[in-house]
């Protein structure tokens, strides 16, 4: 469980002489779609171009998916394809690639930005450690991804592993502020990566989260369903969220404003 969990001090201590950029993340509406889609306002934003109907449709499925999975084992470090046998993940990629299809990229695009935030460049070569901290290119910083969901942790730990963003937040790094509230979280998570070469940014849709960047002093990137917005997916870029870093933290964040 994210918020009872925390790194051990040692750990953190061999990282902190290096700069560490930790981007905190919504999952709902933001790294993937769901209730939009159950409600319908993604497919409305498009003004008649999409047709609703298929994207409560997609939505419902992933709503089942996602129970089934709660209600019978689930295990996050196993990972999917230790569970399950082929002609299920063959479903779930399916759904996957219809989600893709329909929101225009907006899964693998997060999923994409997600990387580059890991790595703090357009092209990746890094991968997650046990601990969560992502080694960049460039060993004097370092890039961290945590998730802050309001949703149950449970639930949320599953659609981590569905829309494939395991491999990206490891199970330390995925908090619920279900009970707790997110401005909990993100005091929790100051607390954890202390130190004056650690900065923060929040990035997600909701007034809760930007309440809580608001009251830690934190950048905060607002995702915007709305087709065309700079702040959706695809369209969000490192060069947008690293001139938010830099009008809380001072231009020396430069290094993450490369496409």
């Amino acid at each position: 469980m994210g918020e009872n969990l925390r790194i051990p001090d040692e750990e953190i201590k061999g990282t902190m002489d290096r700069r560490v950029d930790v981007y905190i993340w919504d999952m709902d509406e933001t790294l993937i779609l769901l209730k939009s889609l159950l409600n319908g306002t993604y497919a409305e934003a498009f003004n008649g171009l999409k047709d609703v109907q298929k994207g409560v449709e997609i939505g419902k499925m992933w709503e089942k998916h996602i129970l089934d999975l709660c209600d019978g084992c689930f295990f996050y470090e196993q990972g999917l394809h230790n569970l399950f046998d082929q002609e299920t993940m063959k479903l779930w990629n399916e759904l996957y690639d219809i989600t893709d299809n329909y929101t225009d990229g907006w899964l693998s695009s997060a999923r994409d930005f997600l990387e580059q935030c890991s790595s703090g460049k357009t092209e990746t070569t890094s991968t997650a450690s046990a601990d969560g901290m992502v080694d960049s290119t460039d060993s004097t910083y370092q890039h961290v991804n945590v998730l802050v969901t309001s949703g149950s942790l449970i639930p949320s730990l599953v659609k981590c592993l569905l829309f494939r963003l395991d491999n990206l937040i490891t199970h330390e790094n995925v908090y619920s502020s279900w009970e707790e509230g997110k401005i909990q979280c993100f005091q929790w998570i100051k607390e954890r990566f202390s130190s004056s070469n650690v900065r923060f940014c929040v990035i997600g849709d909701g007034w809760e989260e930007c309440e809580a960047a608001k009251t830690m002093r934190w950048p905060f990137v607002k995702i915007d369903l709305r087709p065309g917005s700079s702040h959706r997916f695809p369209g969000l870029t490192l060069r947008t969220v690293g001139y938010y870093f830099s009008v809380v933290y001072g231009s020396p964040g430069a290094e993450n404003d490369k496409d």
